[in-house]
């Protein structure tokens, strides 16, 4: 049984995390410890990933449910079908990861204060992204960046972390683009982590952690 007032775990050196069934309600799971690679990796292989304020100290989630897309469940409304024959945009992969995850930071949230990604939080993804861990997604309109998406790798499993878009529909075309590609490589799951309007809108459903974390072991790299 879930329990709100679960206490939560205070992370040391140690690179561990407890147990995800140890979160509370609202999915937190442990706070404190450090954003290395290998501490990243292991979260995202145990379900975990971090998100907090920029005056927070580092909090780890693990929601029940999960919010997923299966990539061919990608839902493109007549007139994004429209947007993608115009072409009006160019998509690349890991040509400036660090923009985009710079440009995600910047993004206007509602009800948000400030981002989650900070400067050490864009350094750590650099550090898996030079592993090759984690991944980009650009959209170009000309020379333009005008939005994208960045994630993390593992296996057959995607880890979306953030989306940010400059012109309508940019960041959506970066989604549709990813839920493809994966699609013909036989990819399980895109991981969105948390429910939104705008990701149900676009194919994303909620299923119950332990589902996810299935899939995630049938699918996912070693923690190297």
């Amino acid at each position: 049984m879930k329990n709100k007032n679960r206490p939560i775990t205070f992370l040391d050196d140690r690179l561990l995390f407890p147990g995800v069934e140890m979160a509370n309600t609202e999915g937190l799971l442990a706070v404190g410890g450090d954003l290395s690679p290998e501490r990243l990796l292991l979260a995202y292989n145990s379900g975990i990933f971090p998100w907090f304020n920029e005056d927070s100290l580092i909090l780890w989630w693990s929601p029940d449910p999960r919010m997923v897309l299966f990539p061919e469940n990608i839902k493109i409304s007549k007139s994004m079908r429209n947007t993608l024959n115009k072409e009006k945009y160019t998509i690349t992969k890991d040509k400036a990861f660090k923009e985009v995850i710079q440009q995600c930071a910047k993004a206007y949230r509602p009800g948000q204060n400030g981002t989650w990604i900070t400067e050490h939080m864009i350094e750590a993804y650099l550090q898996l992204h030079k592993k090759g861990h984690a991944h980009s997604y650009e959209v170009w309109e000309g020379k333009d960046l005008v939005g994208g998406l960045y994630g993390i790798e593992l296996g057959h499993v995607f880890c979306g972390e953030s989306m940010f878009s400059k012109r309508k529909d940019a960041s959506k075309c970066a989604l549709i683009h990813l839920a493809r590609e994966l699609e013909t490589m036989n990819y399980a799951v895109i991981d969105c982590q948390l429910h939104t309007p705008h990701l149900e809108s676009l194919g994303a459903e909620l299923i119950a952690r332990q589902d996810y974390l299935d899939i995630l072991k049938r699918n996912k790299k070693s923690c190297s």
